[in-house]
This record gives structure tokens, C-alpha cells and sequence, in this order.
């Protein structure tokens, strides 16, 4: 199965030019005129590595790298590919979730092998080391935070990823709203009805019938238990 490549760059003969090279390679790839487009294309699809322009119009190419990390998976590379070449702003790249930085101008051939080169370590890395957890089609990879059914990864947000490790390691207990937002959340205060909320996101990406889950059950008068539906 080929790579999927998400390049965000706001000059389109640039991200063409980059894209181009790729396909070559055999990559897919999609291209994002901005940080807010590249969010919404990672919402729908994760993808396997993140090119990555600075200078962007609206949000920066560093406050997507904070909200990539903090919301997605930490463990996709990101390659940063920007004419900031000063040490300050490779240091802030690297340092809040950049795996490399290239600078422009820079050499099409050269970006797609360290593409290659990224995409091989973070292959080795997960295979390696991972930890999984399988129910129906679904395999969870809880060294990298993902869920994939085959080979399609399922996007999930990093609350709804937390919410469905924490069910899965207590599997087939009944667990109340409460201690569920205490253990997730890491509050005893809050409003516990956010729990209903990413239960019900969880039903929908991943129950064939959400109004009739056979994962993420509804023990009435006790809370909420995940079975493998077995």
C-alpha cells in the first residue's frame, strides 16, 4: 500500500512541483493551501508524513505542529520545509514536534529521500516496539495512540483516543461517567456529560450500527463497559 503524503504550502507551484516528485515515487498525496486545511484533511484521513511550510497564511506552520502533536498521534513525521533558515526558528521547529527541517531552496530529489528515509525509521520504530490490542476488525496501536481497521487508520482526536484506551484496558467492567472523567480528564470537577459526548463520537467511528453498539455498551444504572463483541 502506498505512503500517504500531506504537503501544506501556501505557493502552489512549490507543493506541485513537490507533489510531482512523490507521485513519482509512488506516494499518494494531497496538497493544503493552509494549516487549517491541512487540519481538516487529517480529521478525515491520517496520513503517513507531514511536509510542512512555516510562513502560512492564517495559522503558522508552528501552532499546526503544536496542535498536530498535541491532538493527533505523536509519532507521524513531520518535515519541515521552509526559507527560515535562521537557528532560532530550527530550534522551535524541532522542538515542538519537527522530525527534520530543509531549507529552501532545496533539492526535489533529496526531499522525497528523506521522505523515504522517515518513512522507513517510523516503520521500523512502530513494528519494533508496538503493543496492539485487536476486537472485531480493529487493531489498536498503543505505543503509537492509533486505531487502524486493516490497513485504513481511523482518525481520532486525542481525547477520543484516551477514552478508548482507558474502556479497552478495563474491558468488560462497567465504569461510570464519573470515574471515567476522574481517570481521563484527571479531575474530580467538571462537566461529566463530555463523557456521554466521546462515547457517542466513538460509536460513530467505529460501531456498524452506533444506535445499537456492540462495543461500547450502555450498562444502565452502572455506566459505560467495552466488550470485543465477541
Amino acid at each position: 500500500m502506498s505512503s500517504k503524503i500531506l504537503i501544506i504550502e501556501d505557493v502552489p507551484e512549490m507543493a506541485e512541483l513537490v507533489a510531482m516528485y512523490l507521485k513519482k515515487a509512488e506516494m499518494e498525496v494531497k496538497i493544503a493551501g493552509s494549516a487549517e486545511e491541512g487540519l481538516e484533511y487529517i480529521a478525515k484521513d491520517l496520513p503517513d508524513l507531514v511536509i510542512l511550510d512555516l510562513n502560512l497564511p492564517g495559522m503558522s506552520g508552528f501552532d499546526f505542529l503544536k496542535k498536530f502533536r498535541k491532538e493527533y498521534t505523536p509519532t507521524i513525521p513531520v518535515i519541515v520545509a521552509s526559507a527560515r533558515d535562521e537557528d532560532e526558528d530550527i530550534i522551535n521547529a524541532l522542538g515542538v514536534g519537527a522530525d527534520e527541517f530543509v531549507t529552501k531552496p532545496f533539492s526535489p530529489r533529496v526531499l522525497v529521500a528523506k521522505v523515504n528515509a522517515n518513512l522507513r525509521r517510523n516503520s521500523d520504530v512502530s513494528a519494533a516496539a508496538e503493543d496492539t490490542f485487536s476486537f472485531g476488525p480493529y487493531k489498536i496501536l498503543l505505543n503509537s495512540c492509533v486505531l487502524k481497521k486493516g490497513a485504513e487508520k481511523i482518525p481520532l482526536s486525542n481525547k477520543e483516543y484516551k477514552v478508548l484506551e482507558y474502556l479497552v484496558k478495563h474491558e468488560n467492567e462497567a465504569l461510570t461517567p464519573e470515574t471515567i472523567y476522574k481517570d481521563v480528564w484527571k479531575s474530580e470537577f467538571g462537566d461529566i456529560t463530555a463523557v456521554a459526548v466521546y462515547i457517542q463520537r466513538l460509536r460513530k467511528k467505529i460501531e456498524d450500527d452506533p444506535s445499537s453498539p456492540k462495543y461500547f455498551k450502555t450498562e444502565f444504572g452502572m455506566g459505560y463497559k467495552f466488550t470485543r463483541g465477541e
